[in-house]
């Protein structure tokens, strides 16, 4: 479970949203679920489902890459995730920020719900049964983005909860020059979560954030969950190892390099992996285009993988995509630097699309992918064979049938994004 998450430019991670008593609707607002909870059903049983939303969860339904390693007795869910749900709108087509005073106007805009729904989409869209625990105003946004998820992203909400007279978080973001500047409004929900997190579904496993609230990890823990841990960039600049202390309860820490080589002390990627595979069974370090680093103690794996090399257009939500990879990974108990691979894969083609949580691959993206590059191979492309040849487990494991496509981000609640144009 995570905690209010928004991303940084090499690492998607959280800032925590302080209370803002002078603008908008007041934090601290009397509240009541809405809808009641009769309506708040997991969604693969919702009767109300469009033809259109019970094609797509058909569609997600039709793989699962975890069949073979289910059993009976599995709990419902595969993983649990908890946080705020902000709402995304991303404009693009710029070739620069705007100067004070001015206004410019973008060629391109896209909205998605973003914060802890780009990782619930990316676990889900990866066929992870997939629970959020998040609290969701009573305004159009929270509509738009409660449907998007539990209806159209087989998303299980029912221990999520509607705040009546509260608002949306919203973060409006502006692509250019390769990277990304941002604002976001937003207030704490009306009541934690921790109350709501005691009624989900048991979980395979949670994805957690070390700067969050962590006394209930030992009670997951002890019921069985893997605990995947991350933290945020420490703008206290101190980088207390202290901190690092709940990871007694993990089964992984995932920090990018910065935050791995800051909390361990040390001057390169490879030694803060190995630091930090003194505190977890599963220690992985991640340097964006440089790539990746792990150390699995559970199996005496040991790993490195480069990134997929692509031209990034949103770096938003790249490392929720990867975390859920791992996850997913995990649980089917592939060698490590497989694990590796499918996360680098799964964000270098995030970061091709637009928005967070909608920019995330499903099957049927990561089978384009694996298609064209083997028939690229087979026609004679040294390249693409040389990399076909580290990600052959894939032959393995992507489905032979056509699977739904994936929704990509929108312009507004009802219309096309023309965000990915420019």
């Amino acid at each position: 479970m995570m905690t209010p998450d928004r991303p940084t430019p090499d690492h998607p991670t959280p800032n925590h949203l302080s209370p803002d008593p002078a603008a908008g609707t007041a934090a601290g607002s009397a509240s009541q679920d809405v809808p009641p909870p009769s309506e708040r059903t997991a969604p693969t049983h919702d009767p109300h489902l469009t033809p259109e939303a019970r094609a797509a969860l058909d569609g997600a339904a039709g793989w699962d890459p975890l069949v073979g390693s289910r059993r009976d007795d599995d709990p419902p869910l595969d993983v649990l995730l908890s946080g705020t749900v902000f709402f995304d709108i991303v404009f693009t087509g710029l070739d620069r920020l705007p100067n004070p005073g001015e206004e410019l106007w973008s060629k391109g805009m896209g909205s998605s719900p973003g914060g802890i729904a780009n990782l619930a989409v990316a676990a889900s869209r990866l066929g992870l049964r997939t629970g959020l625990v998040a609290g969701f105003g009573d305004d159009a946004y929270a509509d738009w983005m409660w449907h998007t998820m539990a209806h159209e992203e087989g998303i299980d909400l029912s221990a999520s909860r509607r705040f009546r007279d509260f608002h949306s978080s919203l973060t409006a973001s502006v692509a250019t020059q390769g990277d990304r500047a941002m604002v976001t409004h937003g207030h704490e929900l009306p009541e934690p979560l921790s109350a709501l997190i005691a009624t989900a579904p048991a979980a395979r496993a949670a994805v957690v954030d070390l700067a969050g609230e962590t006394t209930w990890w030992a009670d997951l823990a002890r019921r069985g969950s893997l605990i995947f841990a991350d933290i945020g960039y420490d703008g206290t600049d101190r980088w207390d190892p202290a901190d690092l202390a709940p990871l007694a309860h993990c089964h992984a820490f995932t920090p990018n390099a910065v935050e791995a080589m800051k909390y361990t002390r040390t001057d390169s990627p490879d030694r803060a992996v190995r630091a930090l595979a003194e505190r977890v069974p599963l220690a992985v370090v991640t340097d964006g285009a440089s790539g990746s680093y792990a150390i699995d103690a559970s199996t005496g794996e040991e790993a490195y993988c480069p990134a997929v090399p692509v031209t990034p257009t949103d770096t938003t939500g790249a490392g929720d995509v990867f975390a859920a990879a791992m996850v997913l990974g995990t649980l089917a108990d592939w060698p490590l630097a497989e694990r590796l691979k499918f996360g680098s894969l799964c964000s270098a083609l995030a970061v091709q699309q637009f928005g967070g949580s909608l920019a995330a691959p499903g099957w049927g993206d990561i089978t384009d992918w694996w298609r064209h590059l083997s028939d690229a191979a087979d026609g004679g492309d040294l390249r693409a064979a040389y990399t076909r040849d580290g990600y052959c487990f894939l032959e393995e494991v992507v489905p032979d049938h056509p699977v739904q496509g994936r929704r990509r981000a929108q312009g507004t609640f009802a219309l096309r994004s023309d965000a990915g144009k420019h």
